[in-house]
């Protein structure tokens, strides 16, 4: 059995040297409940082949690391959700010698992505710093991936749930460059702003695109993220956010949820307390992000 498998039109696009987005399969299992998750999933799918690239939602699926599922595999993982581990760089090894079915994190994807030559990756938001790492020292790995893995990760910022102050700080000490799509403050997922300067703005998918290929050409060994703010339209409330954000904080602390949990659990919390307002937020800020993604993989060289 192969370690790596591409669906048919993964395969098909690469071989043609057609621009192709990665896509995580967290969102699925972990991000949003049953059907929205399929719901979201197909038509993020939609909104990268609309753009003009094709999609590669990745997954690890019976133990093989997956470029490209089916509508069908997509709702399995659905249905399967939570039951379905994450899987993170560490887990990699593990579910494909067990022959396990995981969903890929922002890090696993990156990694299932460049392993197939595919260097634009469309998320919701990438881990960073938790807040409160000072004593707990929980840091998400996607950060130390984004520090050594070369592709592009078109996001909506770090989750305001994070220490948005150390996320960054961790980024520049590790040479990451942060790049504000038509923005000079960091996206706090959920919302536009942070209080926190992005390294550089760019206004188009072209001028992106063209930092993606000098950044290729130096052989440069890790990633960028590409920050690309929620519409405004469809924004939250940034107060409410924060108040919410602080009391999903401190049940956790309480009910002494860490690790891979915690943030499902933050996220679960804050879609409840903001009668869905934050799940409608997140869905259109990945379709945002999918769009620009799919842009700026047209435009690479």
């Amino acid at each position: 059995m192969p370690v790596l498998h591409h669906s048919p039109e993964v395969e098909a696009a690469i071989r043609e040297n057609r621009p192709v987005v990665a896509l995580e399969s967290t969102i699925i299992a972990h991000g949003m409940p049953y059907p929205q998750n399929v719901e979201t999933a197909l038509r993020v799918e939609q909104a990268v082949r609309d753009a003009g690239a094709t999609p590669a939602t990745c997954a690890v699926w019976e133990g093989t690391m997956r470029a490209g599922l089916t509508p069908d595999e997509i709702e399995q993982f659905g249905k399967m959700g939570p039951q379905i581990p994450k899987a993170s760089r560490r887990d990699l090894a593990f579910l494909v010698s067990r022959r396990l079915t995981g969903a890929t994190t922002v890090a696993s994807t990156m990694i299932i992505a460049h392993a197939s030559g595919i260097r634009v990756f469309a998320t919701g938001g990438i881990g960073g710093v938790h807040r409160g790492a000072a004593q707990t020292f929980d840091t998400s790995a996607d950060l130390q991936e984004l520090a050594r893995t070369p592709v592009a990760v078109v996001c909506a910022g770090a989750k305001s749930i994070l220490d948005l102050a150390l996320t960054l700080e961790y980024l520049e000490t590790h040479g990451v460059p942060v790049v504000g799509y038509g923005t000079n403050e960091f996206p706090a997922f959920y919302t536009r702003k942070s209080g926190f300067n992005v390294d550089f703005r760019l206004d188009s998918p072209e001028e992106i695109a063209t930092l993606l290929n000098a950044q290729f050409a130096l052989g440069l060994q890790n990633g960028i993220v590409v920050a690309n703010p929620i519409p405004e339209i469809f924004e939250p409330d940034a107060v409410l956010i924060e108040k919410v954000t602080l009391e999903a904080l401190e049940a956790a602390e309480r009910e002494g949820v860490k690790g891979k949990a915690i943030t499902p659990y933050l996220l679960a919390y804050i879609e409840r307390k903001t009668g869905g307002l934050s799940l409608k937020a997140n869905i259109e800020l990945v379709l945002n992000n999918a769009r620009l993604a799919a842009n700026i993989a047209r435009n690479l060289r």
